[in-house]
Formats: structure tokens, sequence, C-alpha cells
């Protein structure tokens, strides 16, 4: 039998049916992983109420979580490439949804902020193992359109904690919404009995008669039949003579580690900076709790059309243009939010643009993080720069409380989020040195282990 390679097989099977079972799998487990996150900013108004809180100490409710993402994203990347994609996804989830379950119980803000740490830190193993998986389980042609269509479920979570705290806390307050939140633990176990490891990684550490077993069971699913490949047949690309970190320092990845690392603290500086104030800047604007909470459910059903578009877009155009091109058009609609009049149909369509340019932002960036390592260290790649990316994301609510609390009125409250678009816009011009569209994992490998 010829030598094949895990990409070369993946690709012949196209979309199929695995493809789709994966999609499903990852992206129920981003759908609790978007509300467990998302329900902060829909309680933030409530808990702030209830134990006196200033301007800064409600702008860091969103922060903690944060942090814990950061020493989640620090750690699950290496845990991922040594261990396997499949067991750190489980362990995440599970760790999340039991540690979000105390905070019902909580009464004071330090309680919460601690129960938000740690809970934190299941959220940031999480999404970077989910990037990652996708990228495996895909065809090259169509790699960035499930990775970015992936994160698309993070959003549904976050429209639906909306939807639930709309209906919920006027009626039972704020606590129930985090019991809620312990649901995803019955998931886990149900990923744990349902769920694959990679192909991908069984080949690169060399355990190849798994990696082939992986392949018969996706050809089973997809065609329904099983080539008999020769494990030795296949072929794995040269390991790089440096992986883990410190490999995303080095010479050959340093341009694409501040790429990615740039425009992913930008994106999520903006995205969790108006998420989290968005309702109450809604509320000082003069609308209702209601009409509040219904622009920021608007705004992340927005930013569902957004996950799915963008990757379609970067499979068309390449990934360095479709970056530039939305860091750009987010800076447009930043604009145009903060210079709104007091229409709320004006605010409404204007909300709904915000919503939709700064996710396909944040998104864009997605596929290039996959890309730009081998597997040796690709989950490490993809959770170090989340991780960072989650600094803008914890600094940008409190930084925007610091901005509200000088009173400079609700224009500045929107406009100074232009800066990390520019910044973004510069990233994608300065560092996006190799264009990846069209390649695949195995092929990206072996360009980069022939650079070295």
């Amino acid at each position: 039998m010829k030598s094949f390679s895990v990409s070369e097989v993946m690709d012949s099977f196209g979309v199929n049916k695995f493809t789709w079972k994966i999609f499903f799998f990852l992206g129920m487990a981003m759908v609790f992983d978007g509300y467990d996150y998302m329900i902060v900013s829909y309680t933030m108004p409530q808990i702030a109420q209830e134990w006196a809180l200033n301007a800064v100490q409600k702008g860091s409710l969103s922060s903690w979580s944060l942090l814990g993402l950061v020493l989640g994203g620090t750690i699950s990347g290496i845990i991922s490439d040594k261990f396997g994609r499949k067991k750190t996804l489980m362990y995440s989830i599970f760790a999340y949804s039991l540690l979000t379950i105390p905070i019902y119980f909580s009464h004071s803000f330090m309680a919460f902020a601690f129960f938000r740490i740690v809970a934190g830190i299941g959220l940031g193993a999480c999404i970077p193992v989910v990037t990652t998986v996708f990228s495996e389980s895909t065809p090259t042609n169509r790699r960035a359109v499930f990775i970015t269509f992936g994160m698309a479920w993070m959003i549904v979570g976050w429209v639906l904690a909306g939807l639930l705290a709309t209906a919920l806390v006027p009626k039972v307050g704020w606590r129930i919404c985090y019991l809620i939140g312990g649901f995803p633990m019955l998931y886990s176990i149900f990923l744990y009995f349902r769920m694959h490891e990679s192909a991908y990684w069984f080949a690169n550490k060399g355990r190849k008669e798994e990696a082939v077993k992986e392949l018969k069971y996706i050809e089973e699913i997809a065609k329904g039949k099983c080539t008999d490949w020769d494990p030795q047949a296949l072929i794995v690309p040269e390991r790089p003579k440096q992986a883990g970190v410190g490999a995303l320092f080095s010479k050959e990845y340093r341009s694409a580690t501040a790429g990615v690392w740039i425009m992913y603290f930008s994106g999520c500086f903006i995205v969790y900076g108006i998420n989290a104030w968005l309702p109450s800047l809604m509320l000082e604007k003069g609308l209702k709790l209601t009409s509040a909470y219904g622009l920021a459910v608007a705004q992340n059903a927005a930013a569902v059309i957004a996950n799915c578009s963008t990757g379609f877009v970067a499979e068309a155009i390449g990934r360095k243009k479709n970056l530039l091109f939305s860091f750009v058009v987010s800076a447009v609609a930043i604009i145009i939010m903060a210079n709104i009049g007091s229409s709320f149909a004006a605010i409404l369509a204007a909300n709904i643009f915000l919503g939709f340019a700064v996710n396909y932002a944040i998104t864009a960036v997605q596929p290039l993080m996959a890309e730009s390592y081998p597997t040796e260290f690709r989950n490490t790649g993809v959770s170090w720069c989340q991780a960072f990316g989650r600094f803008g994301g914890a600094a940008a609510p409190i930084v925007a409380g610091i901005i509200v609390g000088l009173n400079l009125g609700y224009s500045m409250s929107f406009m100074f989020y232009v800066i990390p678009a520019v910044i973004g816009a510069l990233a994608a011009i300065l560092f996006v040195k190799k264009e990846t569209k069209g390649k695949s994992l195995d092929e990206l490998a072996s360009e980069q282990t022939q650079s070295i």
C-alpha cells in the first residue's frame, strides 16, 4: 500500500457525517461555555445593587472569570498536547460547571470573585481545545469555516444567557442563573463515552496503530466502509527541533505569535468590554431593563451570523485580507454606535451592526491560531494566544468602568474601543507573513519544519 498522511485521508472524506458529529459535540460544549461566561453581564446590575458595588467593582465582575481563563489557557495547551484533546476537554467542562454552582450561595463580592476565577480556569481550558479539535477534524478547504462556524455556538450560549436572565432575574433573582450553570457536568460525562481522540494527536505521538484506527472509525461514519490502511505507511511530518511554550517565541514562530496574540488581545478587549457594559450603558441612556437586555441579545444574535460567515470569507480571500478588513469595519461600527441618537430603532440597528463587526473580527483570528503551529504544540499555541487575549478581555470591563466613572458621557464610553481596533488592523499588516489558506495541517507542518 502506498504511503499516506492523516491530512490526505481526512481531505479525501470531505465534509461528512463525522464532520457534523464533531461540529455538534463541540458546539454544545461551546454553548455551555458561552452561557457560563455571559451570564455575569446580565446579572451585573442586580449583583451590584445588592452588594452596593462601585463602578470599578461592578466592571470587575466580568473580569474575574477572565483571569481564570488566563490561568486555564496557560496550562490546558500543555496538558492537551501531552495527554490528549478528549481528556482535557472533558475534565475542563466538568470543572467549570461544578465550580459555578457555589455562586448560587455566595453573599459577598470576594466569594463571587473567588469562584469566578476557579471556574474560569475550566473555561480557559475548554475553548482552546475546541478550536484545535475543529482544526484537526475537518477537511483543509473547509477548516476555517468550521473553526469560525463552531465559535458561533459560544454566541448561542451568550444569547441563551440573555434569554434566561430576561425571563428569570425579574421574577426569582439572579442566583438561579448560576445554579443552571452547573448543568454541563452531565454533558462532560456524555463526552467521555462518545468523543474520540484526534488522529493527528495519535500520529504525532508515534501511536500510528491508534491513529489508523481513528481514521477507520471516521471512514466508517463517512462512507460506511473501512480501508485496510497499513499503520507503517502512515507519514508523519518531521518533528520540530523545539516544542512547547518556548517554541512560540522562537525565531521561526515569533512573528506568527506576535500577530495572533495582538489581534486576539485587541478583539477580546473590544468584545468583552462592550458585552460587559452594554446593558448598563443602555440603562444610562434611558432605556428600560428589558430593552437593554434585548439589545444585548440582538447584538449577540448578530455575532452568531458573524461567526458563521467569517470562515467563508477567509477561505475565499485569505486569512490576512479578512483580518485587516474585519478590524477596519469594527472601527467604523464603534464610531457609529458612539455617535448614535436616542431613537430606539437607530440604536438597535447600530447595535446589531456593532455586534456583527466586532465578533467577525475576533473570530477571524481563530483559524490562524491553529494553523500557525504544528501538532506537537498546536494546542499550546492556541491556548497561550487565547490566554493572552483574555488579559484584554479582563482589562476591558475595568478600564470601561474607569471611563464611565470619569463621567465623560455615553459617546466616550464607546469611542475608546477604536484604539484596539486600529491596533488589530496594524498587527494584521505587520505580522501575518504567511498565507495558510488551502494548505493542510500536515503540509503546513512540513513547511514549518523545512524552514527551520
